[in-house]
């Protein structure tokens, strides 16, 4: 296998003629699809001049001018331009990929997609058909985690009733003071008395244990390997089996692993019922991690404080879900990724680590494990 990446336009700037972009019979070409529909994911003036500037003799880049979608999975249509680039590509870097978009590639060796979800991509049997794939896991830790952060601050310190009460121009004091007995409970609690339970101690679970260690919690993981040790912001890290018992003990639930056969539903209707009345769940994983019935069911009882969800089972979430409805859940329409002023210097820097990575002959960053799902 080669080991090296290619690009098919050597130009340096924007006003590089169509000619310029084609590249001579020994380049090796890298096809960069990343001009996204959605402004806070497309490729910026500054990181596609890097690109451009970053291509080494040898190699030629064809960055395709027509607009992609960014969701990860792939453009189910893409476009002329993109499918006739492809069938000369040796890496393509892109939102995923879809069938079409592989069908036509001829010689792909890698592909780097600039999403964290693999799932769709290995349903394609890329590392079956020789293809490296790498993705995006880590980029977004950080936004993901300040979502994660604001979520639980947000039902810690009743923000969910004082919204509420705002709306209706009332000053109540007594929810956060003197609970009637079966009133609303949103007697404050700090960080620092929390424990925080993290299933899933990659690069987002590790930004979350950060966050919530500086402020004083008790974060404990739960990794699939947890012989590897506890990352930085962790009091420690347990394995899968003793997920029922640390369940018991948390007072904030994240998800944060991918999705996986493993992972499907973990957090079910009867580990829901582990949970100490008062705990908050939070959700950025993927929405098949958790069942949806029985979490909505357990907060309109009142047995949890609340649920900061930014993933669901289908998605958009549909209008007849009850999760729309219940004022102890915090919803977000799947954007805690979202950083448009950061991403394209995170995600263009792990590219060009791999691209010289690539060629060196070196192992890859954020390499895909096919047999581990991620």
């Amino acid at each position: 296998m080669s080991s090296g990446l290619g690009t098919r336009d050597s130009g340096l700037g924007k006003e590089s003629s169509p000619e310029s972009r084609v590249p001579s019979p020994e380049s090796r070409l890298v096809v960069a699809d990343v001009r996204a529909r959605a402004p806070a994911w497309t490729l910026t003036p500054e990181a596609e001049a890097r690109l451009r500037a970053a291509v080494p003799e040898g190699w030629a880049l064809h960055l395709v001018e027509a607009e992609t979608i960014s969701d990860g999975d792939g453009n189910p249509a893409p476009s002329p331009e993109v499918v006739d680039a492809i069938a000369d590509a040796e890496v393509y870097f892109g939102f995923g990929m879809s069938a079409p978009l592989l069908a036509a590639a001829q010689q792909l060796r890698w592909v780097q997609s600039a999403a964290a979800g693999v799932k769709s991509l290995l349903g394609l049997g890329l590392p079956e058909q020789g293809i490296l794939l790498t993705n995006a896991a880590g980029i977004h830790a950080a936004p993901m985690a300040d979502l994660v952060l604001g979520g639980v601050i947000h039902f810690l310190r009743g923000f969910d009733v004082a919204v509420a009460q705002q709306r209706e121009a009332q000053w109540v004091r007594e929810p956060w003071v003197n609970p009637a007995a079966g009133a609303v409970d949103v007697r404050p609690r700090e960080v620092a008395d929390c424990r925080v339970l993290i299933f899933g101690a990659g690069g987002i679970g590790q930004a979350v244990a950060r966050r919530f260690a500086a402020l004083g919690a008790c974060c404990v993981g739960v990794r699939r390997r947890p012989e590897l040790g506890a990352p930085a912001g962790f009091e420690r890290v347990v394995g899968d089996e003793a997920l029922d018992d640390e369940l018991r003990r948390a007072d904030v639930v994240v998800l944060s692993a991918p999705a996986t056969a493993s992972t499907e539903r973990v957090l079910d209707g009867r580990r829901l019922g582990l949970l100490q009345p008062g705990a908050i769940v939070v959700n950025v994983a993927r929405g098949t991690l958790v069942d949806e019935t029985a979490l909505a069911e357990a907060l309109a009882a009142g047995r949890l404080r609340g649920a900061v969800l930014d993933v669901y089972t289908q998605e958009p979430l549909p209008a007849a879900s009850p999760l729309w409805r219940l004022p102890n859940v915090l919803a977000t329409p799947h954007v805690s990724a979202v950083s448009p002023a950061r991403f394209w210097d995170r995600m263009l820097a792990l590219f060009l680590e791999n691209w010289g990575r690539y060629r060196r002959g070196e192992r890859l960053l954020n390499l895909v494990d096919a047999s581990a799902g991620y």
